[in-house]
Protein backbone atom coordinates (compact mmCIF):
# COMPACT_ATOMS: atom_id res chain seq x y z
CA UNK A 1 0.00 0.00 0.00
CA UNK A 2 2.89 2.34 0.52
CA UNK A 3 4.57 1.83 -2.47
CA UNK A 4 1.56 2.42 -4.62
CA UNK A 5 0.64 5.61 -2.59
CA UNK A 6 4.74 6.92 -3.26
CA UNK A 7 3.90 6.14 -6.76
CA UNK A 8 1.44 8.10 -7.15
CA UNK A 9 2.94 10.91 -5.08
CA UNK A 10 5.96 10.34 -7.89
CA UNK A 11 3.62 10.79 -10.62
CA UNK A 12 1.87 13.23 -9.93
CA UNK A 13 4.76 15.46 -9.32
CA UNK A 14 6.18 14.83 -12.68
CA UNK A 15 2.92 15.77 -14.18
CA UNK A 16 2.93 18.97 -12.35
CA UNK A 17 6.68 19.62 -13.33
CA UNK A 18 6.18 18.64 -16.86
CA UNK A 19 3.70 21.15 -17.03
CA UNK A 20 5.48 23.70 -15.31
CA UNK A 21 8.62 23.60 -17.66
CA UNK A 22 5.39 23.93 -20.59
CA UNK A 23 3.94 26.56 -19.53
CA UNK A 24 7.40 28.31 -18.84
CA UNK A 25 8.21 27.71 -22.54
CA UNK A 26 4.60 29.04 -23.65
CA UNK A 27 5.68 32.17 -22.05
CA UNK A 28 8.67 32.38 -24.26
CA UNK A 29 7.62 31.55 -26.91
CA UNK A 30 4.26 33.93 -26.69
CA UNK A 31 6.44 36.95 -26.38
CA UNK A 32 7.18 36.88 -30.25
CA UNK A 33 3.90 37.58 -30.81
CA UNK A 34 3.25 40.86 -30.33
CA UNK A 35 0.24 42.44 -28.70
CA UNK A 36 -1.00 43.17 -32.52
CA UNK A 37 -1.77 40.04 -33.34
CA UNK A 38 -4.77 37.88 -32.18
CA UNK A 39 -3.91 34.01 -31.20
CA UNK A 40 -5.74 31.94 -33.52
CA UNK A 41 -6.81 29.94 -30.19
CA UNK A 42 -4.50 27.09 -30.49
CA UNK A 43 -0.98 25.96 -28.65
CA UNK A 44 0.63 23.74 -30.75
CA UNK A 45 2.44 21.40 -28.49
CA UNK A 46 4.48 18.23 -28.58
CA UNK A 47 7.38 16.56 -27.10
CA UNK A 48 10.21 16.62 -30.13
CA UNK A 49 13.22 14.15 -29.59
CA UNK A 50 16.05 14.74 -32.51
CA UNK A 51 15.40 12.27 -34.62
CA UNK A 52 11.38 13.07 -34.61
CA UNK A 53 9.41 15.62 -36.77
CA UNK A 54 5.94 17.14 -35.35
CA UNK A 55 3.68 18.02 -37.55
CA UNK A 56 0.12 19.83 -37.65
CA UNK A 57 -2.34 20.67 -39.86
CA UNK A 58 -3.60 24.34 -40.45
CA UNK A 59 -5.73 27.10 -42.29
CA UNK A 60 -4.96 30.02 -43.09
CA UNK A 61 -7.36 32.76 -44.68
CA UNK A 62 -7.05 35.11 -46.87
CA UNK A 63 -6.63 38.75 -46.33
CA UNK A 64 -5.02 38.42 -42.67
CA UNK A 65 -1.37 39.06 -41.84
CA UNK A 66 -0.05 35.98 -40.03
CA UNK A 67 2.82 35.53 -37.47
CA UNK A 68 4.33 31.78 -36.56
CA UNK A 69 6.22 31.68 -33.31
CA UNK A 70 8.24 28.20 -32.79
CA UNK A 71 9.85 27.68 -29.80
CA UNK A 72 11.91 24.34 -27.86
CA UNK A 73 13.61 25.52 -25.27
CA UNK A 74 13.91 28.84 -23.55
CA UNK A 75 16.58 29.72 -26.22
CA UNK A 76 15.42 31.60 -29.89
CA UNK A 77 16.70 28.88 -33.22
CA UNK A 78 16.37 25.71 -31.27
CA UNK A 79 13.13 24.21 -33.82
CA UNK A 80 13.34 24.37 -37.42
CA UNK A 81 9.94 25.31 -38.37
CA UNK A 82 8.52 24.33 -41.88
CA UNK A 83 5.10 25.47 -43.91
CA UNK A 84 4.04 23.29 -46.97
CA UNK A 85 1.32 23.99 -48.73
CA UNK A 86 -1.06 21.19 -49.56
CA UNK A 87 0.73 19.96 -52.63
CA UNK A 88 3.81 19.64 -50.32
CA UNK A 89 5.56 22.91 -51.66
CA UNK A 90 7.50 23.97 -49.30
CA UNK A 91 6.68 27.91 -48.82
CA UNK A 92 8.93 29.02 -45.77
CA UNK A 93 11.68 27.18 -43.86
CA UNK A 94 13.09 29.06 -40.69
CA UNK A 95 16.34 27.23 -41.61
CA UNK A 96 16.87 29.60 -44.96
CA UNK A 97 16.69 32.88 -42.03
CA UNK A 98 19.32 31.79 -39.61
CA UNK A 99 16.51 29.37 -37.63
CA UNK A 100 14.48 32.67 -37.06
CA UNK A 101 11.94 32.23 -34.14
CA UNK A 102 9.15 33.43 -36.02
CA UNK A 103 8.08 34.77 -39.50
CA UNK A 104 5.08 36.84 -40.89
CA UNK A 105 2.92 36.69 -44.10
CA UNK A 106 -0.27 36.95 -45.90
CA UNK A 107 -1.79 35.20 -47.74
CA UNK A 108 -4.21 36.29 -50.95
CA UNK A 109 -6.96 33.03 -50.90
CA UNK A 110 -7.45 30.92 -47.90
CA UNK A 111 -4.87 28.24 -48.30
CA UNK A 112 -4.37 24.63 -46.24
CA UNK A 113 -1.01 23.79 -44.97
CA UNK A 114 0.81 21.39 -42.93
CA UNK A 115 3.44 22.65 -40.69
CA UNK A 116 6.37 20.73 -39.69
CA UNK A 117 9.07 21.56 -36.38
CA UNK A 118 11.86 19.43 -35.67
CA UNK A 119 14.74 20.15 -33.32
CA UNK A 120 18.02 21.61 -35.06
CA UNK A 121 20.55 19.11 -35.24
CA UNK A 122 23.27 21.66 -34.43
CA UNK A 123 21.62 22.63 -31.12
CA UNK A 124 22.31 21.49 -27.49
CA UNK A 125 18.73 20.12 -27.17
CA UNK A 126 17.96 16.39 -27.49
CA UNK A 127 14.35 16.75 -26.48
CA UNK A 128 12.29 19.55 -25.67
CA UNK A 129 8.83 20.39 -26.26
CA UNK A 130 7.96 21.94 -29.80
CA UNK A 131 5.46 24.84 -29.06
CA UNK A 132 3.97 26.67 -32.26
CA UNK A 133 1.77 29.67 -32.14
CA UNK A 134 0.19 31.54 -34.36
CA UNK A 135 -1.27 35.06 -34.30
CA UNK A 136 -2.82 37.23 -37.13
CA UNK A 137 -3.68 40.19 -37.78
CA UNK A 138 -6.01 42.24 -40.71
Amino acid sequence: MRVAFFSIIFFVLASLQANAQADTLLKFCAAHIPSSYVSDGQVYQTPVSEDETAEFAVTFYGGSTYRIAACAGLEDGNLIFTLYDHNRNELFSSTDYQNTPYWDFKFTSTVDCYLEARLDEESQTNSAFAIILIGFKN
